[in-house]
């Protein structure tokens, strides 16, 4: 018997042009960040269920799933509770690039349960 499927949620935000901040990380490293608030990302869903986030540069009739080079940037994300952070830097990763076109961004909460320590 298969164990009983967890409803999954998704949220749609708009990133445009102005959103990006400059950030620098622990190492010196630069990239743009653009945040974004998702309150349904509570402490426990952020230590045991998982986000997917895609994002679309035509209003979203495509979406492409993160991380991904797309017109030589190089998007990626992290998440902790209430929040997806979007980061943006050159493909080969030297240089902060600011994105300059708005982007509509699709995130995926895929809940879990957690089993125990089995593996």
């Amino acid at each position: 018997m298969f164990p009983r499927q967890l409803p999954n949620q998704t949220v749609y935000a708009d990133v445009v042009t102005t959103d990006w901040t400059l950030y620098t990380d622990n190492n010196g490293s630069k990239s743009y960040q653009a945040p974004i608030n998702v309150p349904m990302i509570s402490h426990n869903f952020a230590q045991i269920g998982g986000i997917i986030v895609a994002v679309s540069y035509d209003g979203g009739s495509t979406y492409e799933q993160l991380p991904e080079v797309y017109a030589n940037i190089s998007y990626s994300y992290t998440y902790n509770t209430g929040n997806v952070t979007l980061y943006a830097q050159s493909a080969d990763g030297t240089t902060a690039v600011q994105p300059t076109l708005p982007i509509k961004v699709k995130i995926i909460l895929v809940d879990s349960k957690q089993l125990g320590n089995q593996v």
